[in-house]
């Protein structure tokens, strides 16, 4: 079973990538056989698409099974038609969705400096609880973890309090780890829902056993 690979020759794939429970959206551009092995892998819809003009999909949306959230300068309306759930533009000056958004389909971690606007938006678009925080004092919680239906995967610094609001708002076990031999951003180089993930191509065995644990896929 593939577990690792690059998605334009970078193994920062969650960068350039983005998945919920039902779709992947990847850049236009992606080669036909990556997206095979996406759609295989995540049991998961691939979408080719750029986010205002930009390859860099995976920083500049987020979604979850309700909705889908996209950065300043994206045509919703478009999204909403390619994606087939609710698609709405994050407004304010914080809008790179990836970074600052980190949710699936029951809560929603967001950057601390989110307006209340921007977390109504979040809320109604995802149909999710939002909370403001950190995970190891990082504003971009979007690419500080990973979180899907069944598991969540953190910034190995991650502190106690933030491990203690993090369970609470999720409502599942936090557990730490890196990819890409040993990147902490774990957010840009996994994508994972609850079928399956996949790395970056420079995670090494030992970091691919962590997410495995993590995120519910020992055997």
């Amino acid at each position: 079973m593939i577990r690792t690979m690059d998605i334009y020759d970078t193994p920062m794939i969650g960068v350039f990538a983005t998945c919920t429970e039902n779709v992947v959206l990847v850049p236009t551009g992606t080669k036909p056989e990556i997206c095979t092995i996406l759609e295989d892998s995540l049991n998961a819809r691939v979408v080719k698409t750029l986010v205002n003009g930009s390859v860099v999909v995976g920083a500049l949306s987020r979604g979850n099974s309700n909705g889908f959230l996209f950065s300043y300068g994206t045509d919703a309306s478009e999204m909403q038609e390619l994606t087939g759930v609710q698609a709405e533009v994050l407004p304010g000056k914080l809008n790179a969705v990836g970074n600052i958004v980190l949710a699936n389909d029951s809560a929603a971690l967001v950057h601390p400096e989110l307006s209340d606007w921007a977390i109504e938006v979040i809320a109604r678009t995802l149909k999710v609880e939002v909370y403001r925080g950190t995970i190891a004092g990082i504003k971009n919680v979007g690419m500080a973890g990973v979180v899907t239906n069944k598991g969540l995967l953190v910034h190995p610094k991650v502190t106690p309090s933030e491990r203690e609001i993090l369970e609470k708002i999720f409502e599942l076990p936090v557990n730490i780890g890196t990819t890409n031999f040993g990147t902490q951003m774990l957010g840009s180089g996994l994508l994972a829902n609850s079928k399956n993930y996949l790395a970056g191509s420079d995670t090494t065995g030992p970091e691919l056993g962590r997410i495995e644990e993590a995120l519910g896929f020992l055997e």
